[in-house]
């Protein structure tokens, strides 16, 4: 029963406080500033010469059209380098990928991550792991708060994105907290210099609708303002018991150029997701022996009237000021709400196994509502400069993020005992709900002042150095309510970053990198107070290089991950019906060998392969629900003969999976498909073939089990206008 804290429903939360320029988080990383980059701008400004004529330095016009059309991510450093220059394991899944292969839902496009977990242990609720530990910050664009306990509630629709980065190990200069597993960053489709889109219509197994639309407008003759709208609906049942998913997702971007030197964008995104007969929490299967039960991959604990239904609205404005040819500041502004309605049922037994006629399950209804909303601003200064003779690129911010966030829950739960499983949807009705009270609330603000420079310390040897300075406050409740409130909980943290980076060749590198950050946690120990923040520290070393004339890159990465102090179950307090939690110290070691990019003109691949021991303070494995060594493929070409034919496979295997006391899953591989027939050069036909050998198998053991889906295929006509 160690599950049933995760299954209560709510939001993490703190408090928003001014940021003391006194505060010693702040002076140390001035010091950087000043130190770092105050003798760099000097060295520079003594060595440049002024105009002869005495005029001031005319500032050269920003080509709005030629941003578009060079866009770059800034990757794991908050610097424009490429991904075979950072000196740290970054993957993109794109455009292209997300569409030929089907994966219009996040977690459908994070199983194609190389090193990366999708633990899907509910139907709403998701939690992503790299390098054994939960990836606790998802953002878009580069912005974003952290996810409550880890856990990601929702799917986010992928037509919206351009593509999906993974960075992974700590991520010292992405955000303020963090831990040392790694970071999911979503990237918008943003406006682009041609008219024209494309629509594409799905049809597919277990009653899938699909339809999307993406079109972009230039506005304006001169070229300086265009538009982008995409919008994306899904309606699908599930292999699942009654289950059914219901998605709208729309995005709108604006962006023009504001006099000679301005960019300015704004846009908004809307996502509304309503869930029938959700499960939540997950399948008991041991019997008192330790064997498990087997049941059809349908097999479901949900009732016919529940339901989780999410609503998300993000919109933004940034604005980016060229100050020469070398520099630009940038202001960001986001703000994001969102909105639950729960009903749900959840079953659990009190001894943790089933009785041998598979009876022993409780039920458990419940019913809530959620918000929650948070506010982010980011100010940054970026650009190259000369120094002893070289040129480097420095950056320097200042963010603040605030989140509010509430949850009501009704009265009216009973706990009746259930008959044996699998059972139907109806054998216990919608309870007569009471009172609506708060369960949780609170309050949470980040303030965080970074600083980054890359250096060209000789023509072979390059360094990035860096560090994250936060204070964080939280006040009010955690995500699940009970315990010790929190009263303006305050930590205040620097982190470093430092890199290094050494040309072997003209297309192979040697990297080695070291960052640290650290995570406020939302468990409690067996007293209900909350543990004190975790710091994680990623180590790495490898060797990344370009094949094909850079159309390949390859990278073997080794890595040591730690989290000190992370939170882990230590038991379960039958009174509060919680478990509580203890501060451990764990390891992670291991490698990981990726190579992606085109081997030919037509052949694209994706190939990861990573391997890793997980250890606890006492030199034990730990954390066995976690797989040791995951592979994942991606393969697609056009097939010679016939050159409007194009097919793809994708390949996924794990090692096996287990739970103390729990469910297990032996090694597994699940391989999916698809062909696509250009019927003119506007119209495609797409079929897409997933679990091909209709391979049953577990896919989460976390806390509990729920089957992996069946066979399923569906049939896309994209139209390109």
């Amino acid at each position: 029963m160690s599950n049933v804290v995760l299954a209560k429903s709510g939001r993490s939360v703190a408090s928003p406080v001014a940021f003391s320029l006194a505060s010693p988080v702040v002076a140390a990383a001035l010091m950087v500033v000043h130190l770092g980059f105050g003798s760099a701008a000097w060295a520079q400004s003594s060595d440049a010469q002024a105009p002869v004529d005495g005029s001031a330095e005319e500032l050269p016009a920003v080509v709005i059209k030629t941003k578009r059309e060079n866009r770059v991510s800034k990757g794991a450093t908050n610097l424009p380098i490429e991904v075979k220059d950072t000196p740290q394991s970054i993957s993109t899944i794109d455009k292209d990928t997300l569409r030929n292969f089907g994966a219009s839902d996040s977690n459908d496009a994070l199983r194609h991550g190389t090193g990366l977990t999708v633990d899907e242990w509910e139907t709403n609720r998701t939690s992503y792991s790299a390098r054994g530990f939960d990836i606790m910050l998802t953002q878009i664009d580069g912005l974003g708060m952290t996810n409550d306990w880890g856990i990601a509630e929702g799917q986010l629709d992928t037509y919206l994105f351009d593509k999906v980065e993974l960075i992974r190990g700590a991520n010292g200069l992405l955000t303020g907290v963090g831990n040392a597993s790694g970071t999911i960053n979503y990237v918008r489709k943003r406006p682009t210099n041609t008219d024209g889109g494309e629509a594409l219509v799905t049809l597919g197994s277990y009653g899938q609708k699909r339809v999307a639309l993406d079109y972009n407008k230039v506005l304006t003759e001169d070229g300086r303002w265009a538009g982008r709208m995409v919008l994306a609906q899904e309606d699908k049942d599930s292999h699942l018991r009654a289950l059914s998913n219901k998605r709208t997702a729309f995005s709108g971007i604006v962006e023009g150029q504001v006099g000679d030197n301005g960019i300015l964008a704004l846009g908004m995104t809307y996502q509304d997701a309503k869930q029938r007969s959700p499960m939540w929490g997950s399948l008991t299967l041991p019997y008192a022996d330790g064997t498990l039960a087997e049941f059809d991959v349908s097999a479901s604990t949900s009732q016919d009237w529940t339901r989780w239904d999410n609503e998300t609205t993000t919109a933004f404005v940034e604005y980016t000021h060229a100050l020469s040819s070398d520099w630009e500041a940038k202001v960001t502004y986001n703000h994001a709400e969102t909105k639950s309605a729960t009903r749900l049922f959840y079953a659990y037994t009190a001894t943790g196994y089933l009785n041998n006629d598979n009876t022993g399950l409780l039920g458990w209804p419940y019913r809530s509502e959620g918000s929650s909303s948070s506010d982010i601003v980011d100010a940054n200064l970026s650009g190259q400069f000369q120094a002893w003779g070289r040129k480097h690129e420095a950056l320097v911010g200042l963010s603040h993020s605030r989140q509010e966030s509430l949850t009501e829950s009704y009265a009216g739960a009973t706990f009746p005992v259930m008959p044996a499983f699998p059972y139907g949807g109806d054998v216990y009705p919608e309870p007569a709900w009471g009172e609506k009270s708060v369960s949780a609330d609170g309050e949470q603000s980040i303030t965080r002042l970074y600083t980054a420079g890359r250096l060209q310390i000789t023509d072979q040897l390059k360094g990035i150095a860096g560090i994250n300075a936060i204070r964080l406050v939280r006040d009010g409740t955690a995500i699940y309510g009970g315990g010790t409130n929190l009263d303006n909980e305050t930590t205040q943290k620097v982190s470093p970053y430092v890199g290094l980076t050494y040309d072997l060749t003209p297309h192979a590198l040697a990297y080695a990198s070291y960052s640290d950050i650290y995570q406020a946690q939302d468990q409690r120990d067996i007293h209900g107070a909350f543990l004190k923040p975790m710091k994680g520290v990623n180590t790495e070393v490898g060797v990344k290089a370009e094949w094909l004339g850079g159309k390949l890159l390859t990278t073997v990465a080794f890595f040591n991950a730690e989290q000190k102090g992370l939170a882990t179950v230590a038991g379960f307090d039958a009174v509060a019906q919680q478990s509580y939690y203890e501060p451990k110290d764990v390891t992670t070691r291991g490698f990981e060998i990726e190579a992606t990019g085109h081997v030919s003109e037509d052949t694209k691949i994706t190939a990861g392969f990573t391997s890793m021991k997980l250890t606890g303070p006492d030199g034990g494995d730990i954390y066995e629900w976690i797989p040791r060594r995951t592979v994942k493929l991606l393969a697609e070409t056009r097939v010679p003969v016939m050159p409007k034919l194009r097919v793809g496979s994708g390949v996924r295997w794990q090692s096996g999976i287990s739970k103390l006391a729990g469910a297990r899953q032996s090694a597994y591989t699940v391989a999916d498909a698809y062909a696509a027939y250009e019927l003119s050069d506007q119209a495609t036909v797409r079929l897409n073939v997933n679990n091909v050998f209709d391979k049953k198998y577990i896919r989460s053991v976390t806390y509990g089990a729920i089957y992996g889906a069946p066979r399923t295929a569906s049939v896309t006509l994209e139209y390109k206008f």
